[in-house]
Order: C-alpha cells, then structure tokens, then sequence
C-alpha cells in the first residue's frame, strides 16, 4: 500500500505549498565565507560559462546535493558599475522591492532596530494573498562587507515555518570594469524532518513534471533532460531571485513613480523566457495580483514607519 495514500488531501496541498514557496527563500547549503580573491578566482575560471550557456545571456548556475541538502549558487554580470550596485543593494529597504516580485513573497517590510535591520517576508502562494494570510519570515541584515571593489552582504532569518532553521540569502559582488559587475547569488537553510517528508510526497505527486535548469542527459530524441525534485525546485527560485535584483537595477534610470509597474512587467517578461522552468501563470494575472500585493506593502510599511505595526 502507498505510504502516503491515506493521508488527508489538505495536508497534501499544504505540503506542496510548502516546497513551492520554501525553495525559493532559503536554496542552498551555505558555503565557507568567500572572499574577494575567491570570487575573482571564480570568474576567471567561468569566463567560458558566462559566454556560452543554456540561458542565453552572462549567467550560470552551479547546484549540487548532499544528503537532504541542495547547494544551489547563481553567478552573473550586471551590465552597471560596482559604484551603482553597491549604493543601491546596501540599503536595506530595496530588497523588500526586490524580493517582492517573487510569485510567493506577498509582501514585504523593513525596520532598523537596535543598529541593524529587520525585514519580514509575508510568504504564500502563487496566487493573490492578504498578507495576514501569509507565513512571516523575519531576516536580519548583517554581515555587510563593504571594501575596495568587493560588497557581502547577507540576509538572515533564525527560524522559519515548518521547522526550517538558519535562512540564509547572500549577494556578491565584484567590479569588472567601468561598467560591468560580476554578481553571486546563493541561499540556505536548514531544513527539518517535516520539510523532508513534504518534499518527497509533493515531487512523487503534484510535482512530478517540474524542473529546473541542470542538464542530466538526453531523451530518445536528443533533447535535454533536466533535473528535478528539490534540486530543480531550488534552481528554478535561485533564479527567480537573480533576475528580481536585475529587474530592480534595471528600473533606476526610469522616474520612480514608474518604477514599480515597470518591474513586475520586465520580471515576468525575463522568467518567461525559461517556461519550461519558470512559467506558473498568465501575466495578466500575475500583473493583476502583484498590484494588489504593493498596495498592502506599501500599506503594511506605513504602520511600521508609524509604529503601529
């Protein structure tokens, strides 16, 4: 008898869920702190990778799985100089305009506190939600490592839904000339027995036919086969997330009043070019449900501004 066939179907929905919105905010097993030298040393061995690759422009991911693990790590160039990255990206407030294009982050806000900040992620669904429906991730920013052409910075979160412990999201970056920056992006967390559990009865069910970008081999018919299960979940929000901060960057030379419809429209625009990994749902309905979301952000942010919140 299957092990899962008894299981009630709202605790099947509610894995699912799980995996779809979990990967995306915690994907990798954190590596040893990198350094300048070292994110140098990976470019220059890379260079080949970011010329010619399966995504068709200066990107490449590197994922791998260890036990109940994926590493996942995203490297790229932003065609904007360090100087421009670094002003923007160490301010802690934009990455809530960031990672709110995401499909399951419902909103986001950002207060200081105590010398640092703190950032709480309202995760859902794929679909509209009211953030009081979402679960609440709280991130701290620290570990910013600003120095003479290198920027750190990490996101990190103790606790999260479902047992998940040490979330972790981190950004690299490193000048290349004038006018280009060679960008890393990597995730963690530590995940629980439940997570575990969720993963194998989602990708054995509802699942079965998502992938991410990692090639494995060849059908009868030449054509590529992609990885699944957690490691493609995990690939497929690393992604979402690298072109969420080159979407913000890209939308900074326009008026900022323009800024935010502009984002939701290229951010669709740039992961559709991958459907087979990255298609969930129409653009008018994804356009339809992120206004409504920016408008309870906006909302949410003017409560804690005020202290209400």
């Amino acid at each position: 008898m299957d092990t899962f066939s008894n299981l009630p179907k709202f605790f099947l929905f509610a894995v699912a869920a799980a995996i779809l919105f979990f990967a995306g905010s915690a994907s990798a097993v954190e590596k040893p702190r990198q350094g300048k030298d070292v994110l140098l040393e990976s470019y220059h061995r890379n260079t080949a990778r970011l010329e010619t690759n399966s995504f068709g422009i200066p990107l490449f991911l590197d994922s791998i799985e260890q036990d109940d693990r994926v590493l996942v790590d995203v490297y790229g160039i932003f065609e904007y100089p360090f100087s421009s990255v670094v002003s923007m990206l160490k301010v802690p407030a934009n990455w809530c305009d960031i990672v709110s294009l995401h499909l399951n982050v419902k909103a986001c806000t950002y207060r200081e506190q105590t010398g640092s900040w703190l950032l709480t992620f309202f995760i859902g669904r794929k679909f509209y939600q009211p953030p009081e429906d979402a679960s609440q991730v709280l991130y701290r920013s620290r570990n910013v490592n600003h120095q003479q052409g290198y920027l750190d910075i990490m996101l990190s979160a103790d606790e999260g839904p479902f047992g998940t412990k040490d979330h972790r999201m981190r950004f690299e970056a490193l000048p290349l000339d004038g006018s280009r920056t060679f960008v890393h992006v990597s995730y963690a967390y530590s995940d629980s027995v439940a997570l575990r559990l969720a993963a194998k009865v989602y990708f054995a069910t509802f699942g079965r036919g998502k992938v991410g970008f990692t090639v494995t081999g060849t059908d009868r018919y030449g054509k590529p086969v992609y990885i699944g299960g957690p490691r493609g979940s995990i690939e497929r929000n690393a992604v979402r997330y690298y072109f969420a901060i080159q979407t913000f960057m890209n939308t900074l030379r326009y008026p900022e009043e323009s800024r935010f419809s502009m984002r939701i429209n290229e951010w669709y625009d740039l992961t559709s070019r991958y459907r087979a990994q990255l298609f969930e749902l129409d653009k008018e309905d994804y356009l339809t449900f992120k206004t409504k979301e920016h408008k309870n952000q906006v909302t949410l942010q003017r409560l804690v501004d005020t202290g209400l919140q």
